[in-house]
């Protein structure tokens, strides 16, 4: 497992993910499939954490501050659901559940500059960034007090 410590703008968080290879498989459509929740990694679900209340997403969605596990549910490439689900310690996406969702926003997809090899969350500005393969997947994250 991999775990990203720091901040987006002047948010603090952490993000312990597992972080698997393409390894010469088609990622998008298939390993991870259209429509489907997404554990968003390997292994156990990914965890975010919040040590203060954030405002996520361009709608500016209220997530207080604790930990989550974090799934995505691709429709398309293009097309991305974010999911915080307060149910922080999952085993994959096996029991999720979305009446437990605290929130869900809309991300941002762009093509990467770069392949990645295996999966990586990074830090730019005030977004969360995901990398895997051809695609980056964003979102923003603020302060919920100003």
């Amino acid at each position: 497992r991999k775990e990203l410590v720091g901040k987006a703008g002047d948010v603090s968080l952490v993000i312990n993910y597992g972080s698997p290879a393409v390894n010469d498989r088609i990622i998008y459509g298939d390993l991870v499939p259209y429509n489907k929740v997404w554990r968003t990694g390997a292994n156990e679900a990914t965890r975010i954490t919040f040590p203060q209340d954030v405002m996520v997403g361009e709608a500016n969605k209220k997530l207080a501050a604790g930990t989550y596990s974090l799934f995505t549910m691709p429709s398309s490439k293009e097309e991305w659901t974010v999911i915080f689900n307060k149910v922080a310690d999952q085993w994959g996406a096996y029991d999720y559940e979305e009446a437990s969702d605290a929130v869900r926003i809309k991300g941002m997809s762009m093509p990467a500059a770069a392949k990645a090899e295996r999966m990586e969350f990074a830090l730019d500005g005030n977004a969360v960034q995901l990398m895997w393969d051809d695609l980056v997947v964003a979102f923003p994250v603020a302060s919920a007090t100003k």
